[in-house]
Formats: C-alpha cells, structure tokens, sequence
C-alpha cells in the first residue's frame, strides 16, 4: 500500500460531517428508556459496585469497558444519560475511524463515503451506540486500530507513532471483550508475512521493504504484540489495590482461568439465542426492549438493515475473489476481517450465542459492500452505486421508530416491520 500514493482528496470534511449527523441522530432519546434494559442489567450494576465499593462483578468479561461504563456514572450520575454516555462516545469514535481505515485502506472518496453511509444505516452500530453494553468500546478500539494500522502503511513517515496508537488501542480492545482477540492478532500476522515476502535478509532487523518502510519485524513485536499486552494488564492494575477486587483470593492467572471457565459454561437457552448461520441471512434478531415504558408502547430491535446485510454477502465474495485476482489489499482485507470475525463463533465452546456477535463482521461486510459498489461507481454505473446508498438510508429511515424507542401505536406496532416471521 505504501507504493501506491492516494490521487484523490481526503474526504476529512465530510467525514467529520457524516459522524457529527451520526451523533445527532443517535441522541434522539438516547435516555429512553429511563430504566435499565436487556443487558445493561448486567453492566450497569457491575460499573456500579466497582465505582462504589470496588466490588469486581460479571467476571466473565475483563475489567476496562465496566470502567468505562463507572466513568460515565461518576461525571453524569447514575441516571440514563450517566448510564450511556460512554457507549454513546465510543459509538461515534468506531463510526469515525471505521471511516478514516476505509480512507487509508482504499484511497476512494466515493468509498469511504459509502461505508459511512452503511455504517450509519446498518442498524446494528446504532442500536449499540445507544445501550450500555460492553460490545460497542470493543469495537471502537478496534476501528481505531484499522484506522492507525491503514494509515501506517499508507503512510510510512508516520507509521511509528501510528503503531504505538494502534498497539494501546488493541490492548483496550481486549480488556473491553476478549471477543477482540482473534481480530487483535491480525496486524502483527500480516506485519510478519508481508515483511517475509519481502525477502529480506535479515527478516527481524531489516527497516526496508513492505509493509512499512522504516519499520524492522522486531519494532512492529513491540508495538503490536508488547504493547497491546502491557496496555491489557495495566487495565487489571487498578484491580488489584481495590478491598472487594479478585486479586484478594486469586492472581492474574487463576482470574483468568475462572473467566475462561464462566465464558464457556453451558448456559440455559435463551428465547433469542440464535447461530451464526442465521446472522448472515438475517433471519434472527433480538428485541431488547418491547413494553410499555415512559408513558406509551416503545421497542428496540436488534437486526442488520434487510438490504445491506442480504447485499453485502455477494459482495464479501467479489472482494475476495476480486482482491485476491488483482492484489488489492483492501478487499482482501474486508474477506479476511470478515472470515476471522465470523470464524470465532463457528468454533466457539460458547453454548447460547446472540446476533450482537455479529457486530463486529458486521463492519466488514458493510465495507466490502462500499468497495463493490464504488468499483461500480467508477466503472460508471453511479445510478445502482449511489441508489444502493439512498435506499439503505432510506430502509433505516423506515425502521428508526422501532431501533429507536419512539412512541408506537400500541402493542400490535411491531407487525409493520416484521418482513419475517422469524424476527418477532
């Protein structure tokens, strides 16, 4: 990537303008419902004991994105906004740097573009920008490490600091959720095979060659694989000192394995539990909230947008076919974050799975779409580019009220987006 300098503008602009209407469109009742709902029964209450009495609960998960979520309680209080704050904020951080890797990675305006379009109108970014859940600070390090990783390659001259930024990020990424780590190894992997087909003599000392010039193997190991190490314990440093905290009764290791444990139990089903084969068509959702809540009847449900979700799987194909053909490195990129992402779950000794694991390849998919749709774009069909955009806005438009907790009708409502049965 480094050998090809981008010919177009860096959209910058725009993109500060896509994610500033993001966040608009994401406050609209972001403090609705004004109770607890879905999982942030879970959360909430663990940031809750830790900020008050360092009490370390959910243990089945690491300790930074509970933090996060006790920082938003100490600044706003312990009401809706204090609750979601942080989510809100790192919603809008994963929405902008996923557009500023699909800049770096690509070089296309019309493509980056596009990608923040979908992001925006792929419903599952928007419903977890606005619940208080852990998913969505995973994913904000994790766009922010594509984000500094693309433009590391992109950009030698910059690729040290760059590094650094992107090593810290994927140690926070995994101290948020340990469903990071496989997405979290990629950097160094492609670091090291790229570096290896160089050819270059001496592979672990030599700064010349792809993928950054200027960078040996041995400094990417630091900035890659020490860094986001070091920035994952020090996020259980603050753990120890705490009177109630796990380091009482156990070390770092035994914690670990007792997660490891509660993380692979076999859990009860669950009326929304659903597979993976079932993410990838859309066929399952879940509903995280159906009552009557603050005075009238409000939902919010979790599904991809039925057109991109449907549109983005031929178009994972074509990137890697297409990418794989003619050596471009961000289509491939979009099928291998995408394989990775999905792969954890086809083999996980996780007993109840839900469709809010299918956040993260979700960002893939929509992306591999963008770059299909711009290769349209530039081969001159601009009408079935840009209407694919419009109508996927246009889809998120329609379902906003039921994604969004907005007064419905009655408790009957939900049947005007029930496209399948399935969904209910």
């Amino acid at each position: 990537m480094s050998e090809m300098p981008i010919k177009a503008r860096d959209p910058m602009g725009w993109c500060l303008a896509l994610a500033g209407t993001f966040a608009i469109i994401c406050a609209v009742r972001l403090q609705i419902p004004s109770d607890l709902f879905f999982d942030e029964t879970h959360y909430i209450p663990a940031a809750r004991e830790l900020a008050k009495d360092g009490l370390f609960l959910n243990r089945e998960h690491p300790p930074l994105g509970k933090q996060l979520l006790a920082s938003g309680l100490d600044w706003f209080g312990d009401h809706p906004l204090g609750w979601r704050i942080a989510p809100y904020v790192a919603g809008i951080l994963a929405f902008f740097s996923a557009m500023r890797a699909m800049w770096f990675a690509s070089g296309e305006r019309f493509a980056t573009l596009a990608f923040g379009a979908l992001l925006a109108s792929g419903f599952i970014l928007f419903v977890q920008t606005r619940i208080a859940m852990l998913d969505i600070f995973m994913a904000a390090f994790l766009a922010l490490v594509s984000w500094q990783f693309a433009a590391a390659l992109r950009e030698p001259e910059t690729a040290r600091w760059r590094l650094a930024i992107a090593g810290a990020a994927l140690g926070a990424a995994m101290a948020s959720k340990w469903n990071a780590v496989p997405l979290a190894m990629l950097p160094g992997l492609v670091f090291a095979i790229a570096r290896l087909s160089a050819g270059r003599r001496r592979l672990i000392a030599s700064t010349r060659g792809l993928p950054v010039p200027g960078i040996s193997l041995a400094e990417a190991f630091v900035w890659l694989g020490i860094v986001p190490l070091t920035v994952y314990a020090l996020c259980y440093s603050a753990l120890s000192g705490l009177e109630n905290g796990p380091f009482q009764s156990a070390g770092l290791i035994a914690l670990h394995a007792n997660m490891l444990e509660l993380q692979t139990q076999v859990l009860k089903a669950h009326p929304y539990q659903s597979t993976w084969a079932e993410w990838v068509f859309n066929l399952r959702g879940i509903w995280y909230l159906y009552e009557v809540v603050d005075g009238a009847q409000r939902g919010v449900l979790l599904i991809g947008n039925p057109l991109t979700m449907l549109l983005g799987i031929p178009a994972l194909i074509w990137c890697g076919v297409s990418g794989a053909l003619q050596r471009h490195w961000a289509r491939l990129a979009m099928a291998l974050g995408y394989s990775v992402a999905l792969g954890l779950w086809v083999f996980a000794e996780k007993s109840v799975q839900f469709y809010y694991h299918y956040f993260l390849p979700s960002f893939f998919l929509l992306g591999a779409l963008a770059l299909m749709l711009d290769a349209l774009w530039q081969s001159g069909h601009r009408r079935i580019a840009g209407g694919v955009v419009l109508a996927s806005v246009a889809v998120f438009a329609a379902f906003y009220p039921i994604l969004s907790a907005a007064a419905l009708s009655g408790p009957s409502s939900f049947e005007n987006w029930m496209l399948l049965d399935s969904w209910r």
